[in-house]
């Protein structure tokens, strides 16, 4: 009995300590809310470890609350898409094993852009995240109406796991 209660500890003592960014083959997945003038939804992410600080994804978001004087916008109008491409620099910063801060780039069907984020892991496999986007190039310059929802500054706060 003495064995069993002294491996219980050890395995979930090793468990009370996550970490942020692992490297090569990391896995993250991320859901959160979207929050953006005149609309919020939810978001999703995946980030995949390619080197010790470089890691790659997607990214997919759909509004659901939208205020605007025309209307109910249609599903295209609500939705975005992009693959990403994360410099996770929280290491170097040499900050905590359990944070990591992301710049990153991402190209969508709708914008190209950018992102800073942030993720604090409380355990090995749930934490928290944070992240801001701006557009730098916009597919159309001359978006109006609904056009304007996914190219505009955007922030995202969910939670975010190691898989």
């Amino acid at each position: 009995m003495k064995r069993i209660i002294v491996v219980v500890l050890i395995a979930s003592t090793s468990l009370i300590f996550g970490q942020a960014f692992k490297g090569k083959g990391d896995i993250k997945f991320q859901v959160g809310g979207v929050f953006q003038e005149h609309a919020s939804g939810i978001g999703v992410t995946s980030d995949f470890g390619l080197g010790e600080n470089i890691s790659y994804g997607f990214s997919a978001s759909y509004l659901l609350n939208t205020t605007h004087e025309l209307g109910t916008p249609k599903f295209a109008d609500r939705f975005d898409a992009k693959a990403r491409f994360n410099a996770n620099i929280g290491n170097v910063l040499n900050i905590s094993d359990k944070l990591d801060i992301y710049p990153g780039l991402d190209l969508g069907i709708r914008n190209f852009g950018a992102h800073l984020g942030a993720r604090y892991f409380f355990t090995n496999g749930f934490g928290i995240f944070t992240e801001a986007g701006i557009p730098l190039a916009k597919y159309n310059t001359d978006a109006v109406d609904y056009g304007r929802f996914n190219n505009q500054f955007v922030m995202q706060f969910g939670a975010s796991f190691n898989l």
